[in-house]
């Protein structure tokens, strides 16, 4: 997903998945979002949406040559009825994109008006005649002056920029809420060497500006307000492999990557089922705001219920809307969700009764 800016040490600090509002949102509550796809290994009526407010299926596609989207079917009108079952207030967001789509396909659609217009009608038409209640814009990678006005064009005129940042006027004017991916700053595969092990998803780092709670600044410094912000925090973690298994801390000598365990990027529940056969010792670090174990030369960095709970309570006291997670099926019996619901409460966020938000027409053509 696009970084905050192209500074080349914050370039993987923070991105976002931009909230698109189909229907009108009233702002009385906070976000306690969750993702899940077809392929997590949960199927969508075992999700416990009792912990959420909204739920986004991932992902819609988008066709390159007529520039209209197709869903799974997992992620048709069955996913918005399912998940109502057991919280008929849950709000469904149906996601477009995703990591592995490139920014060039975006891009081409969003700078044509013709293009746009296609894409646009294809997205309100599928999310409303499948019973979704908004549009949730995975747009990943971007890394020029281009692709970023061509994502503010997408919604509404941006203004002209000199350099490759996001078009936050655009943002304040036409977004509900940005989520923003607090995790994958660190991992084997794009570290640099030598290797040393780093949580994937600290709120701080004593070490660097790359963080959690720096790039959550970086968007407020920007112009985005707290209150559409969205943090987000992983269910999976990074595995390392440590040089010396007696130095085993944050910041270990490391040879790479261990693929021994969920091949390099466990989830939460192959983690705790990891530290329990092999009586892997558990640290939870509060400075950085992160768990990690280790056994034997193994080392994986991830978030447990400590780590989860800060990050919300940071959250709430910030000022942020909410938060949501990323996958629903990488939960342990719920262990996190409802850490994570139970840290925020039930209490009511309190937004400006002024503040109008786009209904149905969240774009300009």
């Amino acid at each position: 997903m696009a970084s905050i800016n192209n500074h080349s040490s914050l370039k993987s600090i923070i991105s976002f998945i931009a909230l698109l509002s189909l229907l009108h949102f009233p702002f009385s509550s906070a976000v306690k979002g969750g993702y899940w796809f077809p392929d997590s290994g949960l199927i969508a009526s075992e999700i416990d949406s009792t912990l959420f407010t909204h739920l986004f299926c991932a992902f819609a596609n988008l066709n390159t040559q007529t520039n209209q989207l197709s869903v799974p079917q997992q992620c048709s009108s069955s996913f918005p009825r399912t998940v109502r079952q057991r919280n008929p207030n849950v709000k469904a967001l149906l996601s477009i994109g995703g990591g592995s789509v490139p920014s060039s396909d975006f891009n081409n659609m969003a700078r044509q008006a013709s293009s746009r217009r296609t894409f646009i009608d294809s997205s309100i038409n599928l999310a409303l005649n499948n019973g979704y209640d908004g549009l949730d814009l995975d747009w990943e990678h971007q890394s020029t002056v281009e692709e970023m006005n061509n994502l503010g064009t997408l919604h509404y005129s941006p203004r002209p920029n000199p350099a490759a940042t996001f078009p936050t006027q655009a943002i304040n004017n036409n977004l509900d809420f940005l989520n923003v991916m607090a995790y994958d700053f660190y991992a084997p595969a794009w570290s640099p060497r030598p290797y040393l092990t780093r949580p994937h998803a600290s709120l701080r780092d004593p070490t660097s500006s790359v963080s959690g709670s720096s790039g959550i600044s970086a968007w407020m410094q920007a112009g985005v307000p707290a209150n559409k912000l969205v943090l987000g925090v992983p269910f999976y973690g990074y595995a390392w492999q440590l040089s010396n298994p007696n130095q085993n801390g944050i910041l270990a000598p490391s040879n790479g990557g261990d693929t021994s365990v969920g091949q390099g990027t466990p989830s939460y529940r192959q983690i705790r089922d990891f530290i329990s056969q092999q009586g892997a010792t558990v640290v939870y670090n509060s400075t950085y705001v992160t768990n990690y174990c280790y056994s034997g030369t193994t080392w994986i960095g991830y978030d447990d219920t400590q780590a989860i709970s800060t990050k919300v309570t940071y959250a709430r006291n910030t000022g942020l809307l909410g938060y949501f997670a990323w996958s629903l099926g990488q939960d342990r019996n719920w262990a996190l969700s409802r850490q994570a619901s139970q840290t925020w409460g039930s209490g009511a966020r309190v937004t400006d009764p002024e503040v109008e938000w786009n209904v149905l027409h969240p774009f300009s053509f």
